[in-house]
């Protein structure tokens, strides 16, 4: 028997029109949408649909919008194939948010709102420094490491093979890339991004988040859910709390958290939110499982396909 696990999108997924056709196609998602927009008080759907581009990429609609759009992908994947049975969760920062609603251990309503709060609490981080990152394609770790302790900047993501995420001040950054590049990198890229995430400058942002977090009830989660700071499962709900309060300055162990599923034979794997960063991921972690997803009408098609076959 193949063990399935639901894996969720994180912040950088977001792009204008997502989840438009799943709201427009079933009365089940419109409604997902709505009750987002009254939880919230301002219409964040609309700006998923529509944007402007410049409003959907801030930080604090960002994060709840690509919660809001996994969040349908995976209500609607449950209506779809009925019985759907799946052994854990994970997801990219951000998205460790939806895996933890996924698995019961608080509720879609206080998920959303904690959600934008966070992109709330690290856009006033990144106004209040000089932050980026930068992607490393093609240097293995160790090397990456010596540059960050070289240039003074941190290992944000380490998402697969040959692709890890800088953070850090931003003349640091800079720094870094030239010597990441030195070092034999085949890319590395400044990120169009408001901040450094997942590094000590958003720090500030850390208590914020552990009050707004002090204000939601957290159960136990009802499937296992994979830390992004430990890439170990949750343990009692004090202690997801604050995991989810170290996320926000720490390194997301991202492939080490797919490899801890593979070890407990898990091949079977479902990406829901818009995008498909995460099987692109996969591919260069495991391409033996099976990975599908679920970001719009026709994906949604295809995996309940691949499922009910």
């Amino acid at each position: 028997m193949s063990k399935t696990a639901l894996l969720f999108a994180g912040q950088g997924a977001q792009v204008v029109g997502m989840g438009r056709d799943l709201a427009e196609t079933f009365p089940t998602a419109r409604a997902w949408f709505e009750r987002a927009n009254t939880a919230l008080g301002y219409d964040l759907a609309s700006i998923g649909f529509h944007g402007p581009e410049a409003e959907l990429t801030k930080t604090e609609n960002a994060q709840p919008a690509i919660y809001l759009v996994s969040w349908v992908a995976f209500e609607l994947l449950k209506e779809q194939v009925p019985g759907l049975k799946f052994a854990a969760t994970a997801g990219l920062s951000l998205g460790e948010f939806t895996a933890l609603a996924a698995a019961g251990t608080f509720s879609f309503a206080d998920g959303l709102r904690v959600v934008r709060q966070r992109g709330q609490f690290m856009q006033e981080a990144c106004d209040a420094t000089q932050g980026g990152m930068a992607a490393i394609i093609g240097l293995d770790e160790a090397p990456t490491r010596e540059v960050c302790a070289e240039a003074g900047v941190v290992l944000a993501n380490l998402n697969c093979p040959g692709q890890l995420v800088i953070s850090g001040a931003t003349d640091n950054i800079a720094r870094a890339v030239e010597l990441a590049k030195a070092k034999g990198a085949r890319k590395a890229l400044p990120l169009t991004v408001a901040g450094a995430y997942h590094s000590p400058l958003m720090a500030s942002a850390q208590p914020k988040l552990a009050a707004a977090l002090a204000g939601v009830t957290l159960a136990a989660p009802q499937v296992p859910v994979l830390s992004n700071v430990t890439a170990e499962f949750h343990g009692a709900p004090a202690e997801i709390s604050t995991r989810l309060v170290e996320q926000v300055t720490s390194s997301v162990l991202w492939e080490k958290s797919i490899r801890a599923l593979l070890a407990q034979g898990f091949t079977r794997f479902i990406e829901l939110g818009p995008g498909s960063a995460l099987s692109g991921f996969m591919k260069r972690i495991d391409k033996s499982v099976q990975m599908l997803n679920v970001a719009d009408v026709a994906s949604l098609a295809a995996t309940v396909n691949v499922l009910k076959g």
